[in-house]
């Protein structure tokens, strides 16, 4: 029965890639530049033999890429009022792999493929290599020509309580289930000790630790990040598998084991936290198959988030700056 629903999964996977999204449609550069995607490929594999944890660093970037101005390569840009200048964004990593891939497409095909296509597919290539679903990436985005750290804060924060979550990633045109299955990225996260250092300690400025945390996960992660250490320590969000793309981070957040207070408040609210135990209920089988299925089909709408295309925007020379 199992394998029989696994063919069916695979089966509504390829007819849902099949489909154009925004505007965008699979093999837009068949013709163009049909290395396109190899190159991609190899350069976030690479990168990824020498540090794995860029994965998750990829995966953000293109995260919080679509969430301001729309998945159009504006969290790129650099310069002092750029948006990668946010302090929602001063932890971003993986703007070397993007630069290179870029390099090596203009050498090969200049002035084809953007930016912000080369975003969208580095993050499907770093989850496949961490041993998560893969997926036909919808391309022919265009490349923004906005990018201000204004605009940049009202990014999904740690801080976020479940129904500010939910208002935000609505905005975004995603749903419930979406937001939950997206943040299921954080399985392979990292995040700095700074942005939940808080929790331990003195959650709520009651000089206490977050009542909400397992007390085996509390005396960890007070070992990993004292009182008053390097505030910019990386943890990983997954304590049990943190270079696997699993649904063990679920697992953790119905057990209070969430290193974010963000991750263990849409426990808290029944909206998502039904969502939790669907994935949660089984690390093996069927719903590991449902989650990789149910994050293709999230990461997909979500990269289609206001996209520029056609002859809107541009396509950049270098990704860090307009042309």
């Amino acid at each position: 029965m199992e394998v029989m629903c696994t063919v069916l999964v695979a089966i509504m996977v390829m007819s849902f890639q099949a489909q154009a999204q925004g505007g965008l449609k699979t093999g837009f550069y068949s013709s163009s530049c049909p290395k396109a995607k190899a190159i991609v490929r190899s350069t976030v594999e690479a990168n990824f033999k020498k540090d794995p944890t860029l994965a998750a660093g990829l995966l953000r970037l293109h995260f919080h890429d679509c969430f301001v101005q729309g998945c159009d390569g504006s969290i790129l840009i650099t310069g002092a009022s750029a948006e990668r200048n946010a302090p929602p964004n001063l932890g971003l990593r993986g703007f070397q792999v993007i630069d290179d891939a870029k390099t090596q497409l203009e050498a090969l095909c200049p002035g084809v493929v953007s930016c912000a296509d080369i975003l969208a597919l580095a993050a499907r290539d770093a989850v496949d290599l961490s041993d998560g679903p893969s997926w036909a990436v919808p391309t022919g985005r265009r490349d923004g020509r906005i990018s201000s750290s204004s605009q940049a804060l009202n990014l999904p924060s740690p801080l976020d309580s479940s129904d500010v979550q939910r208002k935000k990633f609505a905005a975004k045109g995603l749903d419930d289930h979406d937001l939950v299955t997206l943040v299921g990225a954080h399985t392979i996260g990292q995040t700095d000790c700074l942005f939940f250092r808080y929790r331990l300690y003195n959650f709520t400025t009651t000089g206490n630790a977050d009542p909400t945390i397992n007390s085996a996960s509390l005396a960890k992660l007070r070992t990993l990040c004292p009182k008053d250490g390097d505030g910019s320590k990386r943890v990983e969000l997954d304590k049990d598998s943190q270079l696997k793309f699993d649904v063990s981070f679920f697992k953790n957040v119905r057990d209070g084991n969430a290193v974010l207070e963000s991750d263990q408040r849409i426990w808290s609210d029944p909206a998502t936290r039904r969502v939790i135990e669907n994935y949660a209920g089984n690390i093996r089988g069927l719903l590991g198959v449902r989650f990789g299925f149910e994050f293709r089909k999230a990461m997909i709408k979500m990269s289609s988030i206001e996209v520029k295309t056609g002859t809107q925007g541009e396509i950049r020379k270098v990704c860090s700056r307009f042309n």
